[in-house]
Order: C-alpha cells, then structure tokens, then sequence
C-alpha cells in the first residue's frame, strides 16, 4: 500500500493561508485590548485603554472647565473627562436617584454636603474648588454707567427686564437675590426678574438682549465671548452669603481612582490659577 502525500506545491499553498488566518485571529484579539500593530516589527504594541470620568458641573464654570480639563489631560492621558453643565439644584435632583455621573462640582458646598450625609458621595471626598462672586452685566450698547450707578442701575427706568437664576435651585440666583435685598432695590425690581434656569441661561438672556441688564457670575463676564460683548460691575462682597464652589466623587464612580485623580487636579496650583483668571477666587482668600 502507497501512502498518498502532498505534492510541495499544495503543502506550499498550505502554509501562508494558515499564517493569514493566525495574524487575523491575533488582530481581532488584540484590537479589543487597546492594541496596535508595528508594521516595522510584525508585532503587536498594546496600550491600557482610556478611563473615562463623567462630571455633573455648575454651568458658570462652562468657559474655565474645558481649558483646566485640557491641562488636566496632558499630565493624565489615560484619563478622559465627559462634563455636562446645568444647575446645581437640577443636578442634585438627578443624583439624588443616581444619575449616570462620576463627580460632581456644584456652585456651592451645602448640595454635595447633603449628598455625603445621605451616602450618595464618597466620605471625605468633598473639597472647595473656589469662591464665586457676582457682578451686574449689561451689553455695550447699554447707556447705563455701571461705575457711577452700581446697584441702582437695576431700578434705572431703562431697565425694563432683569436676568438671573432661578433661586430655587440655582446658587447664583440665590446670592444675587440676597444682595438686592441687602443693598435695598429687590422690592423696586422683583417685577421685572426674568429667571434663567441656571446662570448662564441667565447670561445668554442678556447677551441676547431678552433682558436689558442682569446678575450672573463674575466667571462668565470674565469669559472672552462675555467680555466682548458687554461690561461689568462687581457686587460688593459683603452683600451676600459666601459662595464656596464644592466637588465630590458620588459613591457608585465607575474609576473612583481616575475620579479622584481629577479632583486632586483642580485643588492644585495649576488649575487654581486658570480659574482666578476667569474671576474665580480660591476658598479663602
């Protein structure tokens, strides 16, 4: 009996068909894995996979948190920040049953205090970021002279609407609501309020020209497309309560570790000084 071999010519065609399907199992079995093939080598080249952090933020910080997260990620690359920006009450609401976030940076301490307390927030994760301040804005075009009048420009007979958050659920509303009750115009101008959903929103309404003046942060008037289009006056500090701007990583982070990377970061000098060119103050001072 004659056992039948392959002639050299099917054993050659054999060989570079296996090879092929090898190198393909390999590339599907490695794309996955954050790995890339070196042409020059022949080999595979893995990197870890990007960790990714959901931050719920304060919409004042809208013009300053994309410049200190680019910083961020420089000295982080592994590390991707997804933000959104909405009221800080809003947002409250949204974690209270565990909205799809990671940290939360609110406009003021006492929302992610309560967070803590009620064991939504990680324990001793909490830290101030910075001290908001408030200003009066109004366009360019605005005859009003915010130096000469300060807070009696809301209560000018010009100023038919004025803009600022919602108080209820919105930390600037509520200190720009103090600071006309102290410095003594609210009851001649809370006819005329027209309520943002957050302070920004309260922004836009003015830069708009829905509304002739406005109370927002001194954050967003220092924002290059704010300051081009309109001007300013500081409210005095002590016509409201301190607002201390406050972060916390939620209890149920997907990467608690990347989530407290980034909260480390913004505490830090180099983001603290981004964030008083934009008005900030650090807590404090």
């Amino acid at each position: 009996m004659h056992q039948l071999k392959p002639s050299p010519t099917a054993a050659a065609r054999t060989v570079p068909r296996l090879s092929l399907l090898a190198t393909f199992v390999l590339i599907l079995a490695t794309a996955g894995a954050g790995c890339r093939r070196d042409a020059r080598s022949d080999s595979a080249r893995c990197e870890p996979p990007r960790r990714t952090v959901r931050a719920a933020a304060a919409s004042d910080l809208q013009f300053v948190l994309p410049e200190v997260l680019a910083h961020f990620e420089q000295k982080h690359p592994d590390i991707a920040v997804e933000v959104t920006f909405g009221s800080s009450g809003n947002f409250y609401a949204q974690l209270a049953n565990k909205a799809p976030f990671d940290v939360f940076l609110s406009a003021d301490a006492a929302y992610p205090s309560q967070l803590v307390e009620s064991g939504l927030a990680m324990k001793g994760s909490q830290f101030v970021y910075a001290e908001g301040r408030i200003v009066i804005w109004v366009s360019q075009s605005s005859p009003l002279d915010l130096e000469a009048l300060g807070i009696k420009a809301l209560i000018d007979p010009s100023v038919k609407e004025i803009a600022i958050a919602n108080p209820r659920h919105a930390p600037y509303g509520r200190i720009a609501e103090a600071a006309m009750k102290n410095l003594g115009v609210y009851d001649e101008v809370k006819e005329r309020l027209v309520l943002g959903d957050n302070v920004a929103q309260a922004a836009q309404f003015i830069a708009s020209g829905a509304a002739d003046a406005g109370i927002i942060a001194l954050s967003l008037a220092m924002a290059p497309t704010m300051r081009a289009k309109g001007k300013h006056w500081l409210i005095p500090r002590d016509s409201y309560p301190k607002l201390e701007q406050s972060g916390v990583v939620l209890s149920w982070a997907a990467d608690g570790q990347a989530a407290e990377d980034l909260c480390a970061f913004l505490r830090g000098n180099e983001a603290q000084t981004i964030l008083r060119e934009f008005g900030f103050h650090s807590a404090g001072e």
